[in-house]
């Protein structure tokens, strides 16, 4: 059977779906056949519904699989529903963590004919063989569909075993085109599963639909998994073999640095393998000082926490993250002290936040120095412990959340006017805040006018100075630079603050 993928990636940065490649290596190692529809404005121009509708009828597949996020799955409805009316033979099945996290809704829509809770290789698998045979599938594990106007809903089976996966399939993608538009970096994921059940991530409701439809739960469960360190080695190198301008690895795992044991082989057997550096996601209570040495003896350049805020009320009473800002200090600490490059990723519009937390996590930044921050813009994802939090304390604009398609730019959540428009200040000028709060005097005092400016703005004239705000940024960017004051910039996309001493 062929079976047509569409990912909606719209307005996102360029991502490798690890799901989809899996997916189309079960199907293609039993003997289908696969394509996929990629959408995203950065690799082609985006599909017309008429070139979409080409497609599919050139193809003529036997399942149309959609892979969504939360944030994509207004597209991917609109697309469904096109192809639908043209196609209405054609069965649909949708997957990804949308899916998972909401399969009634999915199926309520009455465009797609299956979703996919969970891991889906087998599933998939199954699923199309059935369809192939026009066998019966309305009882396949992990699968939800409708009968007689009603959702059959079916338990999940056990986690997917990595070691029986066959390689991911990078020709699904055009992965060439993938790896120069990100100018060489290509991304990997070493496992599967993270240890923690933060309020706005979906691990937690993850786990509690394989605790609950499988009657495991803890390590007996198998939530965590990793490929074989040989399989990884053999991947890079496959990689490095058959495809051009690969500049630096990027692992994609929750936590990286979640087994010791485990680091310790991969680094050995990385640094026989290729000179290129990589960049991994660690936590702060999976990080030391040996830990840091060792990855760093590695070639890991660039190491990534998740910080998400300087409260410590607000991660731990909101988001579920049960760590101190010491403990943070004294991560970072260890990570600089190797050499490596660090990355913080925080957020803002936190579901009763304060505007003094949100300055705290400002303040935090400023303190531990790291070599690059990331931020965006709290998003309620459906059926989320923060989502029912969110929701509970009335704040969710609903109309505002079914139109974004990423939470960078806005939030969907009403704080009251004067604390919605200091988030909108600093989604757009956060360095500038930072840099408020620098060692360095000269940084300190510029920087602080500056953002008492800023801050003295009505949503008017804010509205009115934000289109200058990263052309002054790089100009002051370059005249520190010369003048050697540390300071942060834009750099990349204009949600990340760059430290100046960092020249790759």
């Amino acid at each position: 059977m062929k079976v047509l993928f569409i990912y909606p990636n719209l307005h996102a940065q360029i991502g490798f779906n690890y799901g989809v490649a899996y997916l189309s290596a079960v199907l293609k190692e039993a003997g289908h056949q696969t394509s996929l529809i990629n959408v995203n404005e950065q690799l082609a121009p985006v599909p017309t519904d008429d070139q979409l509708l080409t497609r599919v009828n050139s193809e003529k597949p036997g399942l149309i699989g959609f892979s969504v996020v939360t944030l994509q799955f207004a597209y991917a409805l609109d697309v469904a529903k096109k192809i639908k009316r043209a196609f209405p033979h054609v069965p649909t099945v949708i997957g990804g963590i949308h899916a998972t996290m909401d399969p009634q809704g999915c199926l309520e829509t009455g465009v797609f004919d299956y979703a996919c809770v969970g891991e889906g290789e087998e599933a998939l698998l199954e699923l199309v063989a059935a369809l192939e045979k026009g066998g019966d599938a309305a009882a396949i594990r992990n699968i939800w569909t409708t009968a007689g106007g009603r959702i059959i809903r079916n338990p999940v089976r056990p986690f997917t075993d990595l070691s029986k996966l066959p390689p991911k399939d990078y020709e699904v993608f055009d992965f060439q085109r993938m790896i120069d538009a990100k100018d060489g970096w290509v991304g990997l994921m070493a496992s599967r599963g993270c240890p923690f059940r933060c309020s706005y991530c979906f691990n937690h409701r993850l786990v509690s639909i394989y605790e609950r439809e499988t009657g495991k739960s803890g390590k007996a469960l198998g939530y965590i998994r990793h490929h074989a360190v040989d399989e990884v080695i053999a991947d890079i190198k496959y990689v490095l073999a058959n495809y051009r301008n690969v500049k630096w690895f990027i692992f994609d795992d929750d936590l990286f640095t979640f087994d010791g044991q485990y680091v310790k082989e991969f680094v050995e057997k990385y640094r026989a393998a290729t000179e290129l550096p990589f960049v991994a996601n660690s936590h702060v209570k999976f990080f030391d000082h040996e830990t840091a040495k060792l990855l760093a003896s590695g070639n890991c350049r660039v190491i990534k926490f998740g910080l998400e805020s300087g409260s410590e009320r607000v991660r731990t009473e909101v988001m579920h993250r049960q760590m101190s800002n010491a403990e943070i200090e004294k991560a970072f600490a260890a990570a600089h002290a190797a050499g490596l490059h660090t990355s913080a990723f925080v957020m803002m519009g936190v579901p009763t936040e304060t505007a003094r937390e949100m300055d705290e996590t400002v303040r935090l930044l400023a303190k531990i120095k790291p070599g690059r921050f990331r931020w965006a813009i709290f998003f309620p994802f459906v059926n989320t412990d923060a989502c029912d939090f969110a929701v509970e304390k009335g704040c969710v604009d609903f109309e505002k959340m079914k139109a974004m398609s990423n939470f960078m730019d806005d939030s969907c959540l009403d704080f009251g006017a004067r604390q919605n428009l200091k988030i909108r200040k600093l989604r757009v000028a956060y360095p500038w805040y930072v840099n408020a709060h620098a060692d360095d005097p000269v940084v300190r005092r510029l920087y602080s006018r500056l953002v008492r400016v800023v801050d003295g703005l009505d949503q008017d004239a804010f509205a009115a100075f934000k289109p200058e705000v990263a052309r002054l940024d790089e100009l002051l960017h370059q005249v520190l630079s010369k003048a050697g004051r540390v300071h942060y910039s834009l750099k990349y996309n204009d949600f990340t603050g760059v430290i100046s001493t960092w020249s790759d």
